[in-house]
């Protein structure tokens, strides 16, 4: 068997990382476009990460020049499996004992709507884009996320296919709604062996009868948010809303909290707040029951609209007999409120992570280079964790595997604090920052999650040591 032919190396530990995937491209060609498109997601841009931006070439003038035109096939056109990528990535998160999932973990799903104009791009129509808020023209991806207080990555991406592209519409028995999409991330989570304490999603899959249904008989737990509007049937005497049930709950003040007890929350930044809990009886909804409704709140006698959570959660009371609460174990209050929260924290972080990292900046139309871009954006992500981790611990950890956790998360080095407000890149670093790996973090112990503080460290480094590159000519 003839020898491989070797690929121009990446900078620094990028190398590394890319060496693991070296088996999954059958040409020297895509290997090296591997490292290159990673390397042009990883480094910070004046500008979106384009084919072009990521080659670092002009965005008309140097279109047609060869190293964007190697992206391009590489991203379109060249033979090489996506979803065999994504399962590399994932099988070496997994067998990292510092950052594998734990039974004290959430399995986040989230939704991403991204802008994109026209309507010749795979997947784009005139739909809801939670990025915006409002009903635009764009693209819509639903993702599984395992997230703890340490760590938090993604696991699976599917897009979207709106009724409207598809020939019969609604009616069409190819439609997929987000909450059947949601659906098949847990069913793929489950697959790969991932452990988790609980499914955590917002209102529109707390809500889907689908979602939850399909839930409930594959005997997953779960953590879901509904609205304060999510009314049931009940008598007129009866609570009809969860903020009507909330209110029922006796309470006085924070000395006198009657039914509400008092709990923790963390947040990024390492500051705690005192929060207030309540197990909710609305209808079927009760602590007795196989569905509790619980309610989180800053303040039980105002319940405010901004800081205030309604959660459906099948984790049993702690109160009911231990064979009631088979197969799940108890969660008390404090679980509940620390679960949902952990959907908080991938909404404050993950996001910010993917536009500094072009999740939506691609330039392509066809449903397989979408999906392909998508993927190397999460392997560029999961790159950010194994780098930071492995300089945060040395080579004494490799071999080294701690007993596993039954309950909360696994030790985790310090994460780095992210940079400014907003969570934007800082293009203007001081040269002694290409020396330091990993950027200055908050205290000890905080353990907070966020990986961008990672990853402009650890590019900083790259750009420091890298070679001065060629600009790429007009063809």
């Amino acid at each position: 068997m003839t020898s491989r032919i070797p690929c121009p190396p990446a900078p620094g530990p990028l190398e590394d990382y890319a060496a693991q995937f070296d088996d999954l491209f059958t040409h020297a060609a895509q290997r090296r476009n591997f490292r290159d498109y990673l390397a042009g997601l990883l480094l910070p841009r004046d500008r979106n990460k384009t084919l072009t931006g990521l080659a670092g070439a002009e965005p008309i003038t140097q279109a047609p020049a060869a190293p964007v035109q190697r992206l391009q096939f590489f991203l379109s056109e060249a033979a090489w499996d996506a979803e065999a990528v994504n399962d590399r990535r994932l099988a070496l998160l997994l067998a990292d004992p510092a950052i594998a999932p734990h039974a004290g973990g959430a399995l986040v799903i989230d939704e991403t709507g991204d802008r994109k104009d026209g309507t010749r791009t795979a997947h784009v129509a005139h739909q809801y884009l939670g990025s915006i808020g409002k009903i635009a023209n764009g693209i819509v991806s639903v993702t599984s996320l395992w997230a703890d207080e340490g760590t938090h990555y993604p696991l699976d991406v599917v897009p979207y296919e709106p009724a409207a592209r598809l020939p019969r519409g609604k009616a069409d028995p190819a439609l997929r709604t987000k909450p059947q999409l949601a659906v098949d991330r847990v069913a793929r989570a489950r697959a790969r062996g991932v452990a988790f304490r609980a499914v955590v999603a917002d209102s529109l899959y707390g809500e889907n009868p689908t979602f939850e249904g399909a839930l409930a008989r594959a005997r997953v737990p779960f953590v879901l948010a509904v609205r304060p509007s999510h009314g049931v049937w009940a008598p007129e005497e009866d609570p009809y809303t969860p903020p009507e049930a909330a209110r029922a709950v006796p309470w006085a003040s924070p000395e006198e909290p009657g039914g509400w007890t008092r709990v923790e929350r963390r947040f990024r930044d390492g500051h705690t707040e005192d929060w207030w809990a309540a197990d909710l009886a609305l209808a079927s909804y009760g602590p007795g029951g196989y569905f509790r409704l619980v309610a989180a709140t800053t303040d039980p006698g105002t319940l405010p609209a901004a800081s205030s959570w309604y959660l459906v959660t099948t984790l049993p009371h702690p109160s009911l007999a231990p064979e009631a609460c088979a197969p799940h174990p108890a969660a008390d209050l404090a679980e509940v409120v620390r679960l949902y929260g952990l959907r908080q924290w991938v909404e404050q972080a993950y996001r910010q992570v993917k536009g500094a990292l072009g999740w939506a900046d691609f330039q392509v139309r066809s449903d397989r280079a979408i999906r392909r871009h998508w993927q190397l954006v999460c392997c560029a992500f999961s790159f950010c964790w194994w780098a930071a981790l492995r300089q945060a611990t040395g080579p004494a950890r490799e071999g080294a595997v701690p007993p596993p956790p039954t309950q909360g998360p696994p030790p985790h080095p310090p994460a780095p604090e992210e940079p400014g407000a907003g969570g934007k890149w800082a293009h203007h670093r001081a040269p002694a920052a290409a020396d330091a790996l990993l950027a200055g973090g908050p205290a000890g112990g905080a353990a907070l999650a966020g990986p961008l503080g990672h990853a402009l460290a650890l590019l900083a480094r790259l750009v420091h040591r890298a070679p001065a590159p060629t600009p790429p000519r007009p063809a």
